[in-house]
This record gives structure tokens, sequence and C-alpha cells, in this order.
């Protein structure tokens, strides 16, 4: 966890400034290795809760994820879940077509009766292509029209490099992702569906009497990974998006164009193991909580408390994260009608002079506007301090 902070004020030429300094020695030299080589087209390493890009390589190159499209065909039936628009228990009867559906099978039967539940562990863990498509027919009628709901979400989440046709992941001429737009998928899923990410870290299921194992390696080689996907096709090559918690630091890793199953697991742990080695995540500051109160014009109280909309997450080398310094700038004349949750300055981290993290700072409360003799008074004392 973060260090005590130590906080001092000033009022420099109307600007107040909160500097908040981690540090409790000297700023030593700071090196970090680089990342090592990966046997991969493309890679991407990232840390989840901070958000910060801890190794990459072709990140943003359009290919084929193979199966690694089921993560966004799992995200859209977990929304349509949480929306209330489908149930776990409700069945779901298997059409023709997606009987028919190559690849990877669950081995679900034409015309049965299937639990939702049971298809999205049949998806997840055995990555059935039958299971993905009888689920996007459910879902929205046609594997066609899911599709578009998955461009829709990919749209959302800032998937730039994205395009989906369909649920399983089979080769298509316009069905793409890159290294990049799959953390953030991976980011996004674990995130908002924390209940349904438990079943990435299932190393088998049973369906119809078969049971098929996790195409997942990592699962039985390294107990700190719990997900998520696998994929192989003739274009994709062997794909893996791999997350690993290790105490409060949780990783994602993309590797894309691999030589074999073995290969992708090999270089998923090798990206995984250089982020946990060399770098550390911890909360520098909760959100919603005072970082610093400053005055408000013209509203019912002269007095504002600010902080952060959300908790700050902040990533640093190993042994340099007490060296961080944190300046927390307020914007020049703060006046009301102020809502809760508005901006009135930021809040910018850095370590050894560099950049490391900003955000917005915003108001705490909502103030509303003061009474006539508030308002005068205050635009008074803000003429008499132009001068």
């Amino acid at each position: 966890m973060s260090q005590p902070l130590r906080m001092t004020f000033g009022l420099f030429g109307g600007l107040l400034l909160l500097f908040t300094s981690l540090s409790l020695h000297a700023a030593g030299p700071i090196f970090t290795p680089a990342a090592p080589s990966v046997a991969a087209s493309s890679f991407f390493l990232l840390d989840f809760n901070s958000s910060r890009i801890l190794a990459e390589k072709d990140a943003d190159k359009r290919v084929a994820p193979a199966s690694l499209t089921k993560i966004m065909t799992a995200y859209v039936v977990f929304r349509e879940l949480k929306a209330g628009h489908l149930t776990l228990d409700e069945k779901v009867t298997i059409s023709q077509n997606a009987w028919e559906t190559g690849g990877s099978k669950m081995f679900v039967e034409v015309n049965k009766q299937v639990r939702v539940e049971d298809l999205l562990q049949g998806m997840i863990i055995q990555s059935g292509n039958d299971a993905s498509v009888a689920l996007a027919e459910h879902v929205a009628g046609s594997e066609q029209t899911f599709a578009t709901m998955m461009n829709e979400q990919a749209s959302r989440l800032g998937m730039a490099n994205s395009h989906f046709e369909n649920a399983t992941g089979l080769p298509s001429p316009n069905h793409y992702s890159s290294a990049r737009d799959l953390a953030l998928l991976a980011q996004a899923m674990i995130r908002e569906f924390p209940e349904y990410y438990r079943w990435d870290s299932q190393k088998e299921f049973t369906y119809n009497g078969i049971t098929q194992q996790n195409r997942n390696l990592l699962l039985w080689r390294d107990p700190s990974v719990d997900g998520l996907k696998t994929g192989f096709t003739d274009d994709a090559g062997y794909c893996m998006v791999a997350s690993a918690k290790r105490e409060d630091m949780r990783l994602i890793s993309v590797v894309m164009g691999t030589a074999s199953a073995n290969a992708r697991s090999n270089e998923s742990q090798s990206l995984l193991n250089y982020g946990f080695r060399f770098f550390e995540t911890h909360r520098l500051y909760e959100g919603g909580k005072p970082l610093a109160e400053t005055r408000i014009r013209k509203g019912v109280t002269s007095k504002l408390a600010v902080g952060l909309a959300e908790d700050l997450y902040v990533t640093a080398p190993r042994k340099h994260f007490n060296e961080l310094k944190a300046e927390t700038q307020i914007d020049k004349g703060v006046f009301a009608p102020l809502n809760k949750g508005d901006t009135v300055g930021s809040l910018n981290v850095t370590l050894a002079g560099d950049a490391i993290a900003s955000k917005p700072l915003v108001a705490l409360d909502s103030v509303a506007e003061g009474g006539l003799f508030r308002r005068l008074y205050d635009a008074a004392i803000g003429l008499l301090e132009k001068e």
C-alpha cells in the first residue's frame, strides 16, 4: 500500500497548489530492463488497475483473432444478463446452424434446449463454436445481428482496430482485432463482470457426458493465472490473452501469432513474469475522498472539498514507488453554482520528472449559488485581487 503522505499547501499567484511527496529517500537511478524477446507477431502487456502499458510490439496491427473473439461474445452476453434481457437458467434451443458450425465443439444437439449458463461455460472453457453460435442466435436472432452488437461494444470500449463478423472467430475476410484492443476488452471483462470471470479459471467442463479441458495451459503452470482465452486458426497462428494476479497487482498479457500451443503459453508467461518482476502497482489515492479544500465564490458556502472521482492506481518500477511526486493544481477562480463531479483542476504524478499519471480533480459536493449579498461580496473581493 502507499506510504503515509506529507502535504504542504501554498497560494502562488492565485493558483492553489497541493504538493504531495511520497519520497522517503533521495531518488536513486531508475533502470528497468527492456521487455523480453517475445516470439509473436504482436504482443501487449497491461497493468489492469493503472492501465499502464509495460511492454508492446505492433500492438495496433490488425490480425485474425481466432477464438479470442469469444471474449467479446461472452462480454456481449454478460451485458445482456446484467440488463435483465436473459437469465442464466434460460433455455436455448439449438439450431441446425449452430450444430453444424465447424471447429471446436461443446457437442450440443439439434433442437435440444440448453441453459445459457451451460452454453457460456461450453464457450469459455471448451471454446465451443456451436455454443457461441447458439448464444448469438438466442440473444440477437441471428449471428449477423449479434456481430453488429459486438462491433457496437468494440466502438464503445475504444477498440479502434477491431471488427467482428461472427461470434466464433472462424476465418472471415473482414474479421480482425489487435493486441491492444484485446487487452482493453479483457480489462473491461474482468472489471465489469467478476462474477462471471470466475469461469475462466475453471480447468474443465463436462457436458453431455463429455469432459473437455481448458486450453489455457497456464492454469496448470502458474497459480496466479486465472483467465482468459486461447485461440488458433491457420491465419491467426496460436494466440492467447492471459491475466494473472499476484498480491494486489493484476496484469493482462496478449500474444498473437505464435508458433504452437506451448509457445503461446511460454511467451505469455515470460511477459507476465517480466511485469511482476520489475514493476509494482499500488492505490495512491482513494476516489471520493478529499485531497484538498479550496475557496468557492458566489456560493452558499465558501469552501469546497476536491478529490478524485475514482481510485487512482499507479504503476512504477520496483523499489522506486516511494519516489513518486504528486502535484494537485486547482483552477483559479472556482464559482458557484457547481455540481458534484465537475472538474476543478488536475492531479499530476511524476517520477524523476517523467509523467506517470494525470487525473481530473473534481468537486466532491454540489454548491448552490449564494444570495445577493454573498455574490456581491465575492465580486468585490475578486476585483480587489485583480488590482
